[in-house]
């Protein structure tokens, strides 16, 4: 009996920009400071049906074999059942804050 393969969904802020990507494999990088993602997965394409921001991403990750995300971008990462439809949302406005990347600046 084969285990299924694990699938996971990533969320990181990338330009003021939530990215949720799905991958296969992800582990903490040999690079100080970062996730390595790999096998990157993104839904079969339907004739019928085509989602402009999957469609997006797929065209940004075309080639990549591996992808390092710096771990204070990364905003949740979850072992999913299924993958579902990768996407780029606002970070404007939602529930998601990013996490200050300079401490506050002291006045002289």
């Amino acid at each position: 009996m084969t285990t299924p393969q694990a699938i996971y969904r990533v969320s990181f802020i990338n330009q003021d920009k939530v990215y949720e990507i799905y991958c296969a494999r992800i582990f903490q990088s040999e690079l100080y400071g970062f996730i390595e993602v790999e096998e990157l997965l993104f839904g079969e394409r339907s004739q019928v049906l085509v989602d402009p921001g999957e469609e997006r991403l797929q065209k940004e990750f075309s080639g990549v074999k591996r992808s390092f995300i710096p771990m204070h971008a990364i905003v949740r990462i979850d072992e999913v059942e299924k993958e579902g439809a990768a996407r780029i949302r606002d970070s404007k406005g939602g529930p998601v804050i990013q996490f200050p990347a300079s401490g506050p600046r002291r006045s002289e």
